[in-house]
């Protein structure tokens, strides 16, 4: 996958979130953007805003997480003493379940194959062709 394409692909996920359905918002992403907004605006009336506590195992996760909360006007933060990895927001329920995780979701899993394929390919391409795992042994053997 080439970067246009990648591009392409997250912007696609984005407009499946918004509920794009005519041609015109298919092809523009701002137009899937301002819906998704309009609709958060929508949900604060009927569900006021929660905090959450996210938690991510990579700094890519996180960075991803982040830009998203504030692509829809949320302002992530952590409390002094929490974890690089914790990420805090306050968003409605019905929000998050239904829009910012899934969405979430759904671009990690396409920027993790992304990031994976290509650090697959630096490895083999500059270190060593064999990148396969490295073999599994039944016992520990006992060092002299």
């Amino acid at each position: 996958m080439t970067e246009h394409e990648l591009k392409q692909k997250l912007e696609k996920i984005e407009r499946l979130f918004a509920g794009a359905t005519t041609e015109g918002e298919k092809n523009a992403a701002q137009n899937a953007r301002e819906k998704i907004l309009k609709k958060l605006e929508d949900i604060i009336h009927q569900d006021p805003p929660v905090e959450y506590k996210f938690t991510f195992t990579d700094r890519w996760s996180r960075q991803l997480f982040v830009a998203l909360a504030r692509r829809y006007g949320l302002n992530p933060y952590r409390y002094k003493r929490q974890r690089y990895t914790t990420v805090m927001v306050r968003v409605p329920k019905s929000f998050c379940d239904r829009t910012l995780w899934p969405e979430y979701c759904e671009l990690n899993d396409v920027l993790t194959d992304y990031i994976s394929n290509i650090t697959d390919k630096v490895i083999r391409e500059t270190i060593h062709n064999d990148n396969t795992e490295a073999e599994v042994r039944v016992e520990q053997q006992k060092l002299l």
